[in-house]
């Protein structure tokens, strides 16, 4: 059995202390590379998607955890970014619940943006104020650069869906950039 500490590629801090046991399978340089290519690239996703930075980084901590401890099948999957990106999504979902369940909504803290140049905060502003579903769809497709057909499996939902949720989300947001330009 292996240990391995899980850490934010950008930072090198660990997320929560987490450790992760893995049993057999591939080599655990397998899932070191695939980490160190990925975590960034699905952090960012998340965040999008999310639309909470520190949430985003706990979420793919613990998708990169759960990745590392079942290496064995998500190494041999056609997209393990994918599957960690839907990991991720899952349990932030899960987070929220249970938060909305302890704390009323007037007790969430505000978390503003930081420092970033006006067209990132504008883009970002529009990309808030999409429907979760579309901007899951949104960040599966242009951020993670997945086909239709991964976007699809990943969200669990059909091509078709993918594609509609894509196009009414990119005319929502040509529409309001255009308006604060």
């Amino acid at each position: 059995m292996t240990r391995v500490l899980v850490m934010t590629a950008s930072t090198g801090a660990a997320i929560n202390g987490g450790l992760a046991t893995r049993d057999n399978g591939p080599p655990a340089e397998d899932f070191e590379a695939f980490y160190r290519a990925n975590v960034d690239r699905v952090y960012r996703a998340l965040a999008v998607t999310l639309r909470r930075d520190d949430l985003a980084g706990e979420a793919v901590a613990e998708a990169m955890a759960r990745a590392y401890q079942r290496w064995s099948t998500v190494g041999n999957l056609e997209n393990p970014a994918g599957w960690v990106f839907r990991v991720g999504l899952n349990w932030a979902t899960s987070w929220w619940r249970k938060v909305r369940r302890e704390r009323p909504p007037g007790d969430q803290p505000d978390h503003g943006r930081r420092g970033a140049a006006e067209n990132v905060v504008m883009a970002r502003e529009a990309l808030d104020r999409l429907p979760r579903p579309q901007r899951a769809v949104v960040t599966c497709r242009i951020l993670l650069d997945m086909s239709t057909a991964e976007t699809a499996e990943a969200l669990r939902i059909s091509e078709g869906t993918v594609k509609s949720r894509l196009s009414r989300a990119l005319a929502d947001l040509r529409r309001d950039l255009n308006e604060e330009a």
